[in-house]
């Protein structure tokens, strides 16, 4: 332990000990709220990650993106497993490429912290699953690139076909993967995005794909628990990924 963290509890150890659930950590992101009379910058999370990582047996963290990054070898040392959150779009300077009129605003801070977090999970061995938005932050972490714009290259709007509603789609998934294993060599997926991963990041290796050969899921080799996956796993009931996650992250 740390000077810094002397005499701060161990949220484990409050909670009753090595018996007690893992505890996850979710990505949020900065976002003008309104509640009662105000209106203030505020940390968000949709609720549906919430509910998955307590359905699967965790104990969700609110992770929202910080200014400093010097805490997160000590928040990592406190956390059993991570959840990347999706979101909006990462900016493309961060992959060496120009932006798209369809690229959404850039975030810098919420940039900056989850791409430094999922590096830091990789090297502590944390377990993680990166979902849309944290997927392809898990790509370009690791030194790949991003379709900024989807329906230009596979000439339909299939993955986000109506603004702000969740649709749905077939995935195939390699029978040997990881995500294989859990989900099986199918499912039909809940989905919403407009980018996808273009060239993958180091280490990284497809293992679903979409009927028009979007790349659906990745896992980095390697690492203990590792999956990205492009569609949102926390609005369908098929909570299997998530149980997956904390039942690794039970075992750290």
């Amino acid at each position: 332990m740390t000077e810094a963290n002397r005499g701060v509890p161990d949220p484990r150890a409050v909670a009753g000990g090595s018996d007690a659930p893992p505890l996850i950590g979710v990505t949020a992101q900065l976002e003008p709220a309104r509640w009662g009379q105000w209106i203030r910058e505020a940390a968000l999370l949709p609720v549906p990650y919430v509910r998955a990582v307590e359905r699967a047996g965790g104990v969700p963290v609110l992770l929202p993106p910080t200014g400093s990054l010097r805490g997160l070898d000590p928040l990592l040392e406190r956390l059993d497993g991570i959840v990347l959150a999706g979101g909006g779009d990462l900016d493309p300077e961060l992959y060496g490429a120009e932006r798209h009129p369809e690229t959404g605003p850039p975030q810098p801070r919420r940039d900056r912290f989850e791409l430094a977090l999922v590096r830091a999970a990789i090297a502590a061995d944390v377990p993680f699953l990166a979902i849309c938005r944290g997927m392809q932050a898990l790509n370009v972490a690791r030194g790949g690139t991003l379709v900024q714009h989807l329906p230009e290259v596979v000439g339909h709007d299939g993955h986000a076909p109506s603004p702000g509603r969740f649709a749905a789609h077939p995935v195939r998934i390699g029978a040997t993967s990881l995500t294989g294993k859990i989900l099986g060599e199918a499912a039909d997926v809940p989905t919403y995005h407009h980018q996808a991963v273009g060239r993958l990041g180091k280490g990284l290796v497809a293992v679903a794909w979409a009927d028009d050969q979007v790349v659906e899921a990745v896992e980095l080799q390697g690492h203990r628990f590792a999956v990205g996956v492009q569609w949102h796993p926390e609005e369908g009931d098929d909570g299997r990924l998530f149980e997956a996650l904390v039942a690794e992250a039970s075992g750290r």
